[in-house]
């Protein structure tokens, strides 16, 4: 196993472009990088320019990775480059978009169910509980998409890899990859999305594991609130997440698997306005019935995890909400505009402590 960065979050990423990003990424001591689409890498496609950042990546010794985007058609106009990248047929730019990374020996692709908005307060700020179409609309047409893709997708190799988004649970990831099939659609595990849906971390990896094929490593801190839970992303061992269980199964189940962390995006990289607190409307009778495959025993243990969390606050082992915000904790508020590069810094080289620390002690081997 490797540890690496998702790309869209590495700072000055954009700045530095593809080359200069991969030289940052050895200065910080990592091992590979995530851009979330080949576009990211390439917004043309250009072969020759593919071709250099793959020669440079095997240079330094670290892997690369790459996707595909946004596959939910209800969400299409929220990533016009997908539809651009194949001159108005979005099904030709993904295709395109799978031989170009198939062509550089990027054939984990990831894939995401729609888009999170920040913006919006609780569960209307997921495309799950859209007003305008279902969910299962939208499921049956992210099916249909991959379908579609699956040829092209099989005849180059490629996984096209479901993340654990904000909307989307790990049963309906798992009953897609059953519809289309594990040889060409698996699974991106983020580590801590499936809290916002009421989801434990590790048995969601339990279930997954078999078809986990890239990751999203990151924490948070889930907490009571009004109105339900507050969801909080934090540098990993500061939230709730158990990566003492969690990094077995991954190892166990794929021992080459890469973890890419993933952090807040620096302030320093996009501005932008203060958003409310991440609310999970858990109590909420809609809410409850938008979430059919959740259990009375995992949402115990849910709340268990909780209660524990709860505990390492009042012990002082992590902070509380606040106190991780705070400037004395070293990571000054994301909704101001003091969380700059220094402490975006300081997140990741946190999070791939905690990470090293937990795979030694576990016997996991991190190249």
């Amino acid at each position: 196993m490797k540890l690496g960065i998702d790309g869209q979050k590495l700072p000055e990423v954009k700045k530095r472009g593809p080359l200069g990003s991969l030289d940052h990424v050895r200065e910080l001591g990592l091992e590979g990088i995530f851009f979330s689409t080949v576009l990211d890498m390439s917004p043309t496609l250009d072969a020759g320019m593919l071709r250099e950042i793959r020669a440079k990546a095997d240079e330094l010794g670290l892997y690369l990775e790459s996707g595909l985007g946004k596959i939910n058609p209800y969400c299409s106009a929220e990533a016009p480059e997908l539809r651009a990248i194949g001159d108005g047929d979005i099904i030709a730019g993904f295709t395109r978009m799978i031989e170009a990374s198939a062509a550089i020996g990027c054939r984990e692709m990831w894939v995401s169910p729609g888009n999170f908005k920040g913006e919006y307060r609780g569960r209307l700020a997921v495309d799950r509980f859209r007003t305008d179409v279902t969910w299962d609309e939208q499921l049956q047409a992210m099916g249909n998409v991959l379908q579609k893709l699956a040829p092209v997708a099989r005849a180059h190799g490629v996984h096209m890899n479901i993340e654990t988004h904000d909307e989307i649970t790990s049963f309906e990831i798992l009953r897609l990859i059953e519809r289309v099939g594990e040889d060409c659609v698996g699974a991106v595990l983020d580590t801590a999305n499936m809290l916002q849906r009421g989801e434990h971390p590790v048995m969601a990896a339990q279930r997954l594991a078999p078809y986990i094929r890239q990751t999203h490593i990151k924490d948070a801190w889930v907490g009571r609130a009004p109105g339900g839970l507050d969801f909080q992303p934090r540098a990993c061992g500061q939230g709730v997440v158990d990566f003492a269980a969690i990094l077995p199964i991954l190892a166990k189940a794929n021992p080459d698997l890469n973890l890419s962390l993933e952090i807040n995006q620096s302030t320093d990289d996009k501005r932008r306005q203060p958003n409310p607190r991440q609310c999970i409307q858990i109590d909420d009778p809609i809410w409850r019935a938008g979430h059919p495959d959740l259990n009375t025993t995992e949402l115990e243990l849910y709340f268990a995890m909780l209660d524990e969390g709860e505990k390492r606050v009042a012990s002082g082992e992590i902070p509380d909400w606040e106190g991780f915000e705070s400037a004395q904790y070293g990571y000054p508020t994301y909704e101001n505009q003091s969380y700059g590069f220094d402490a975006a810094t300081r997140f990741i080289q946190d999070s791939a402590r905690h990470i090293r620390a937990i795979c030694e002690q576990k016997g996991i081997i991190l190249a």
